[in-house]
C-alpha cells in the first residue's frame, strides 16, 4: 500500500514515514502542496495524508485542487489546529478524516487501514488468502486459481506473485521494469518479455475474452494496469 505524505515539519515526517514504513507501507514524502500535486494526477496512492499549515499553498487549497481534478482517494488532514472552524473547512475542503497534533501514531496507523479498508471494499480483494479478479477466484494458498466454471488450474509462485501485485495496485500503470522488480527480484535474470508471456498465460483464465482483455490492460509502451 503507497501512501503520500505531505508535512513541511521535519520532525513529524520523519516520525510519520518511519512509523508507516516499520508496518510495511510504502511512503512518498513532500514538502509543500506545489510539490505534491505534480506526483498526484501521475500516480495512484492509497491514502493520502495532508498538513493544513504548509508553506505557499496551504492544506486545504491542496485538498480542494485534489478533488477537483477527480481523485478520490483517502484524505486525512494533519494539523495543530483542533477547533471546529478548522474540522469544518477541513472536511468541506475535501478531507474525510482530521487529525490534530500532537497525534499518537497507533491512532494514525489505525485510521490510516480503516480509510484503505473501506476504499478497498469494492476492488473484490476478499482476503489476504483470496482474491478476484475479474470472473476468476485465486487461492493463494493453494496456489491455484478456479475459472467461473469451477476448474481449478494450478499456479506457480510467481503467478500468484504477480497477480496479488496487480490487485493490490488497481488503476495504476505499472511497468514491466516495476513488475520484474517486484515478482522476480532485482538479482533475478529474466526479461521483460518474460512478464508479457506470464500475462498472456494468466489472461487465459481471467478474461473472458484473452484477446480483448478487461482486467489486465495492456498500457503500450509501458507494461499493465489492472482494472478490477
Amino acid at each position: 500500500m503507497r501512501i503520500l505524505l505531505v508535512e513541511d515539519d521535519p520532525l513529524i515526517g520523519t516520525m510519520v514515514r518511519l512509523n508507516l514504513e516499520h508496518e510495511g507501507f510504502e511512503v512518498r514524502w513532500y514538502k509543500t502542496g506545489e510539490s505534491a500535486l505534480e506526483v498526484i494526477e501521475a500516480d495512484r496512492f492509497d491514502v493520502i495524508l495532508l498538513d493544513i499549515g504548509l508553506p505557499g499553498m496551504n492544506g486545504i487549497d491542496v485538498a480542494r485542487r485534489i478533488r477537483k481534478i477527480g481523485v478520490n482517494t483517502p484524505l486525512l488532514m494533519l494539523t495543530a489546529r483542533d477547533d471546529i472552524d478548522s474540522k469544518v473547512h477541513a472536511l468541506d475542503g475535501g478531507a474525510d478524516d482530521y487529525l490534530a497534533k500532537p497525534f499518537d501514531m497507533a491512532e494514525l496507523l489505525a485510521r490510516v487501514r480503516a480509510h484503505i479498508r473501506r476504499s478497498t471494499g469494492s476492488l473484490e480483494v476478499l482476503t489476504d488468502a483470496e482474491l478476484r479478479i475479474g470472473l476468476a477466484t485465486v487461492s493463494v494458498e493453494r496456489r491455484a486459481l478456479m475459472t467461473p466454471d469451477g476448474q481449478w488450474h494450478e499456479l506457480s509462485e510467481k503467478e500468484v506473485v504477480l497477480l496479488q501485485f496487480l490487485a493490490r495496485n488497481p488503476g495504476r500503470a505499472l511497468s514491466r521494469a516495476d513488475i520484474l522488480e517486484e515478482v522476480w527480484g532485482m538479482d533475478a535474470t529474466p526479461t521483460e518479455r518474460t512478464v508479457d508471456n506470464f500475462i498472456v498465460r494468466l489472461r487465459r483464465y481471467v478474461e473472458t475474452e484473452p484477446d480483448h482483455p478487461r482486467h489486465i490492460v495492456t498500457v503500450r509502451g509501458w507494461g499493465y494496469r489492472f482494472e478490477p
